[in-house]
């Protein structure tokens, strides 16, 4: 593994044997730290959020775990 930095970004080069699922996972998990880091969203609103979210999701899918 080779890390570079550059003037306006880094770079990773991988061999080609690494796992590209988890590969994935990993990039995934980076752009989402990226963008959090320009969130003005409170904890609260996003936690309430969330909740609302699991609820209508429940709703709609109860029938399939609940007979």
């Amino acid at each position: 593994m080779l890390i570079e930095r550059t003037q306006c970004e880094v770079i990773i080069r991988l061999p080609v044997s690494v796992n590209t699922k988890n590969l994935q996972r990993l990039i995934d998990y980076l752009s989402y730290l990226e963008i959090a880091s320009k969130s003005k969203a409170k904890q609260v609103d996003v936690d309430k959020l969330a909740k609302d979210v699991k609820k209508g999701w429940w709703k709609e899918n109860r029938s399939q775990f609940v007979k």
